[in-house]
């Protein structure tokens, strides 16, 4: 039995075997190329296992360089069952002005190494924490989409010390999953064996991205083939939870996500977390930033510059609540 097919724990993410794993690592790359080169890859050890972790930013000696060190870096955390190749549409544009991290979560299907179960929430923070503590970064804009929004949402609540920003793209956490984001889920995938002349259609009406990008589909269809998950959904943060937050929150849904209710959490976030932004961005569902990137990445950097221009505590003028 291979090393990968090793039995692992039952709340341990692990692979079917190496030579899925090998398959879906190519369709990873594939997908990666689409998007901005890395600059560099690291392995950082965590309480929880080894982090695999994707830096990017302006090509070095240029003149972007010296802007981008100027500026606050980003942290992208992709949703689950997935890698930090599913940021492809949005490397470009954010490492054309900052430096960026794209970190794996262990347990999901990537390059991280798993090895103790990090789903409840004081131990996702912890791992977070402990993933930027081990890159060095002591003040970060932090991404999160699906999943990785609830990881950056419970990071906001629990351990925010090393937060400038947290950014939410139609994120987990904020309503217990409905039956209606797993139908759309299985959906979804069943659909990615549909003939490629529907799956235009498919992805339309399933406001699915992954049908029409095929890249996207190879890397999806061999995830699903060589890991197994093993993570319950998380449970939403209360409303007494969200007030405890100080850490300036950028909300950005699809208003036809299954995921959660749009108008609902627009009205709600920014009611209970003081200056929290919320935006709901038409003709999209649970994937706004592949599949209108460029609304989102601007969305996103001109919200990131906001901060950083921002008079900050201990400037000597009065900082943002």
């Amino acid at each position: 039995m291979s090393d990968a097919a090793t039995r692992a724990p039952a709340d341990i993410g692990r692979y079917v075997n190496d030579a899925l794993r090998d398959r879906y690592f190519a369709a990873c790359d594939a997908v990666h190329a689409l998007g901005a080169p890395a600059r560099a890859e690291y392995d950082v050890e965590t309480s929880f296992g080894t982090t695999h972790v994707y830096r990017y930013g302006p090509e070095e000696g240029t003149a972007a360089t010296g802007r981008a060190a100027d500026r606050t870096p980003v942290v992208l955390v992709h949703g689950a069952g997935g890698c930090a190749a599913m940021w492809y549409p949005n490397t470009p544009a954010l490492a054309d002005e900052r430096t960026v991290y794209a970190l794996e979560t262990p347990g999901d299907a990537n390059r991280s190494v798993h090895r103790v179960p990090l789903h409840r929430p004081e131990h996702a923070a912890q791992w977070l924490d402990e993933a930027l503590a081990a890159l060095a970064l002591d003040r970060v804009h932090l991404i999160g989409t699906s999943y990785g929004g609830w990881l950056a949402l419970n990071m906001a609540h629990r351990r925010p010390a090393r937060l400038a920003s947290a950014t939410l793209l139609d994120p987990g956490g904020l309503e217990k999953v409905g039956l209606r984001f797993f139908t759309w889920i299985f959906v979804s995938l069943f659909a990615t064996a549909a003939p490629a002349a529907l799956r235009p259609r498919l992805g339309s009406w399933l406001d699915q991205p992954v049908l029409v990008v095929p890249e996207l589909r190879a890397m999806v269809r061999a995830g699903v083939r060589a890991h197994r998950i093993r993570r319950p959904a998380p449970a939403p943060l209360t409303d007494d939870e969200l007030r405890t937050i100080r850490t300036p929150l950028h909300l950005i849904v699809g208003r036809r996500s299954l995921l959660l209710h749009p108008k609902r959490q627009a009205e709600r976030v920014p009611r209970l977390v003081p200056g929290a932004h919320a935006a709901i961005l038409e003709r999209t569902g649970h994937g706004p930033q592949i599949d209108h990137a460029d609304e989102v990445n601007t969305r996103m950097l001109t919200y990131l510059d906001g901060i950083d221009d921002a008079p900050r505590e201990g400037d000597g003028i009065p900082g943002r609540a």
